[in-house]
């Protein structure tokens, strides 16, 4: 059960927030915007950092929410790991890449980017970092400084809302929820702390 009580709609609104640019992205409004919408201040500059961050770049959409999900899932939090799988899917992974995601290394469903962006998220997911100097060699062989930048700040920006929702036991909504039953049970994903 969450820690913090969600805000509303009604009263995100009534605090000056627009939930409109969160529905374009999510299929429901997600639980931290609806906590982090107390102080719409940090609300704001999180979608800043978010739009920056998870919008157009350099790096694929589906790319970017895979490293997110294995950063996520080396976390331990499971209300990310849902949100970033399912993301994944509706950018263009195949639920059969994501269902094998932990196998990354093996699979002939990934690439060698892919392994290597793979690698790289789950190291700077850690804490502390486990990123090395051959981790960056291996990475640079697929990817430019921006690229890379643009990886390591979607594993950074999670490392935030990993933080967020596993400390105030943000409630998972539906349609992550439905998909990670469906897809990552088998992975070792359970809805953890995260039920309503």
């Amino acid at each position: 059960m969450a820690r913090i009580r969600s805000l509303t709609i009604e009263e995100l609104a009534s605090r000056g927030i627009d939930t409109s640019p969160f529905l374009a992205d999510f299929a429901e409004l997600p639980g931290s915007i609806t906590t982090l919408g107390y102080r719409p201040d940090i609300l704001q500059a999180t979608l800043g950092l978010w739009t920056a961050i998870m919008g157009a770049g350099r790096v694929s959409a589906d790319l970017k929410y895979m490293a997110g999900h294995v950063a996520s899932m080396s976390a331990g939090c499971q209300y990310c790991s849902a949100h970033t799988a399912s993301n994944a899917a509706s950018s263009g992974a195949s639920v059969e890449k994501i269902a094998a995601i932990w196998d990354y290394e093996r699979s002939d469903l990934f690439s060698d980017a892919e392994r290597a962006a793979l690698d790289f998220a789950i190291l700077a997911g850690q804490s502390p970092s486990g990123v090395t100097d051959a981790t960056m060699d291996r990475l640079a062989l697929h990817f430019d400084e921006q690229q890379i930048v643009e990886l390591l700040a979607v594993i950074a920006l999670y490392g935030f809302f990993n933080r967020w929702n596993d400390s105030l036991a943000t409630t998972l909504e539906e349609t992550p929820r439905r998909f990670g039953e469906m897809h990552l049970a088998a992975q070792g994903w359970s809805i953890g702390n995260h039920k309503s």
